[in-house]
């Protein structure tokens, strides 16, 4: 608000920004737009971009990652990789979250019927995967349940689960665990897809950055003054593709 409420001279040409709350900040957007400020948002849905381009002359949309298709991706994955079907450990990102709805209803849309899931929640950070995976295995329940992949919603929840398994005292437990498929999603090039190439995941799926894409529509609608699409789409990938994964069936 500072930085919007400034003189004229100093204002940015437009505000690109990823909000960490559900509401994507719609006052500040809202005082943005008046104050002639284009506005992107990345990687999640406003339903106030509607409203703000009838009356804008700057550019407003979202540019966000298809958390769907993401789901969708990983639940072939998971069919790729338990063909004849399973339990999975399945990590999710907050509850509030869209991105994290949205990725468990694609994952829920494309799995096999005979792929049950077994559901924990996390907070999109290692850590937060790691204690979950930790008290889980605390419950009753976890000595009955027979896992056969382990699955998050992002790379590092799933690298946190595997170092909830690591921490087991029981060797044959801990190398059970250790030996099942893990798989994650955003498979950026220094983690995600490192750690498939190193064997420490199985699996991701690729999300493409969409920052640079939202400043490409920034510049490209206040060159030619004109509105884009209000939402925009990056196309994610399986890594390996599914026809490679096919063959790492444990």
């Amino acid at each position: 608000m500072k930085v919007i409420q400034s003189p004229a001279p100093s204002r940015p040409d437009a505000i690109a920004f990823e909000p960490v709350g559900g509401t994507a900040l719609p006052q500040v957007a809202r005082a943005a737009v008046n104050a002639g400020i284009g506005w992107a948002i990345l990687n999640r849905d406003a339903d106030y971009i509607a409203d703000l381009r009838k009356a804008s002359a700057v550019p407003v949309f979202a540019v966000s990652s298809d958390h769907v298709e993401i789901g969708r991706i990983q639940g072939r994955q998971f069919a790729a990789l338990l063909p004849k079907g399973g339990s999975i450990l399945y990590i999710q990102g907050p509850s509030e979250n869209s991105a994290a709805k949205e990725r468990t209803f694609g994952m829920q849309e494309t799995k096999p019927s005979n792929l049950q899931i077994v559901m924990l929640k996390g907070q999109w950070t290692e850590d937060s995967a790691q204690r979950a995976v930790r008290s889980w295995l605390k419950l009753t329940t976890s000595q009955k349940t027979q896992i056969d992949l382990i699955a998050a919603q992002d790379d590092s929840m799933a690298i946190g689960a595997r170092k909830a398994f690591q921490e087991l005292t029981n060797e044959g437990e801990r190398e059970r665990w250790l030996k099942l498929p893990f798989t994650g999603c955003d498979g950026l090039p220094k983690t995600g897809q490192s750690w498939v190439r190193s064997g420490l995941l199985t699996a991701t799926v690729f999300v493409p950055p969409n920052t640079g894409q939202a400043i490409d529509m920034l510049f490209q609608s206040l060159q030619n003054k004109k509105q884009l699409p209000e939402r925009a789409l990056t196309v994610p990938v399986s890594i390996p593709a599914l026809s490679e994964l096919s063959f790492r069936r444990p």
